[in-house]
């Protein structure tokens, strides 16, 4: 099929546009995405997400916090976790978005941070970022087996629903926690105990994984870099 140069010219700008309109959302290495728009995101240790690419429009992202913290009773260390927190934002251009802790680049206090996680969302470019922060109060294998297996008979599903669902309704205003746009209107209910596990020496010939999550989590990013591609190899 032959075009004359016009109508080329505006069939690839067409495709140029279209592809280049897609946004990035950027989260650190002690975040881990969930959910994207009611649909759960496969990710772990040796998969970590850092990026994830956003049309334009509305979206409504599942994320929680994970991270490894020194014990106070003792010289080894365990693990915080915070219960998911859903991030609701407008893209409206292919700008790159950061997510960070609002008291700057890193957690200064995880314990704290784990049992009520404030972010921050940022456009490299400075520009205005249109979000909001749902906190919520339950534990992320709850919350992902409600969203995902389609019961209907918990009260969470309804959060679930309305915070990871395009095409629902917005939340109520007395779930708004946190907004770029929006000030928080109630405080988020007293949440459960953050869970901190640390692999005990007896476990570790029946829990290698607990054994590698432990190694880790005590790795910086170049390490993990390194040991995900070492293990990939080995797939």
């Amino acid at each position: 099929m032959k075009f004359t140069l016009p109508l080329s010219a505006a069939l690839l700008a067409l495709a140029t546009s279209t592809s280049a309109m897609a946004a990035n959302l950027t989260i650190p290495m002690s975040f881990e995405y969930l959910a994207l728009d009611g649909k759960e995101i496969d990710t772990n240790m040796f998969t970590h997400k850092t990026d994830l690419e956003l049309d334009n429009g509305s979206h409504k992202i599942a994320i929680r916090y994970h991270d490894m913290v020194d014990d106070d009773f003792s010289d080894s260390q365990s693990f915080v976790k915070s219960s998911p927190f859903i991030v609701a934002i407008n893209v409206d251009g292919d700008h790159e978005y950061q997510l960070k802790p609002i008291d700057g680049e890193f957690v200064k206090k995880p314990k704290s941070f784990a049992k009520d996680p404030q972010i921050v969302i940022s456009r490299k470019d400075n520009g205005a970022v249109d979000y909001k922060v749902t906190q919520t109060d339950y534990e992320e294998s709850t919350f992902i087996s409600n969203l995902f297996s389609g019961n209907k008979g918990e009260d969470i599903d309804t959060l679930a629903a309305s915070a990871t669902d395009s095409n629902t309704k917005t939340l109520p205003v007395a779930a708004v926690a946190t907004s770029a746009t929006v000030t928080a209107t109630a405080p988020a209910a007293s949440k459960p105990a953050v869970k901190a596990a640390t692999p005990a020496a007896g476990e570790t010939a029946t829990h290698p994984e607990q054994m590698l999550q432990y190694w880790w989590l005590q790795a910086d990013e170049e390490t993990r870099k390194e040991f995900m591609s070492w293990a990939i190899k080995q797939l």
